[in-house]
């Protein structure tokens, strides 16, 4: 017959699982964080400073452009496949300068851009791709700059 002495018979395995438990727990935080000093984080570039200067100014031209009297006016005529620039009679006697610019975001190589003139012009869509694209319009009048962007769907 084995003698159990009460002592031996009450004996749990619960403290040796919590304190295994919380070992694991402990380890697990010191591998993350470790593996999270290792980590490069690379959000700012080396021209941070002057890509975000570059920003504040495309964002007070389009500001410029919106507080215009009547606003420039770039639509697209689908029926005749071609995109009118108007300038506002208040910009008609200064001189102009710029570019409209053709981006598709699916396929780069057919971007392009074709010089502006004083007034209003036409630009014939006839050889650019049905689809998705914009068109923007970047151009100084009087010493100052203005840009305006449509988004076109050609058919």
């Amino acid at each position: 017959m084995t003698n159990v002495t009460p002592a031996a018979a009450g004996r749990t395995r619960w403290p040796y699982a919590i304190v295994a438990v919380f070992l694991l727990f402990a380890g697990y935080i010191g591998f993350m964080v470790q593996q999270a000093l290792r980590t490069t984080v690379d959000l700012v570039s080396p021209d941070y400073y002057q890509q975000e200067m570059a920003y504040q100014q495309r964002m007070e031209t389009v500001a410029r452009t919106a507080a215009l009297p009547a606003p420039v006016q770039l639509t697209y005529d689908a029926a005749a496949r071609v995109l009118w620039f108007r300038l506002p009679p208040a910009l008609a006697g200064q001189a102009v300068r710029g570019k409209l610019h053709f981006f598709r975001p699916s396929n780069q190589k057919l971007d392009f851009s074709l010089p502006l003139q004083a007034g209003s012009q036409q630009f014939s869509t006839a050889r650019m791709q049905p689809g998705y694209w914009r068109a923007r319009l970047d151009f100084t009048a009087g010493g100052q700059p203005y840009f305006i962007e449509k988004e076109l769907t050609l058919k």
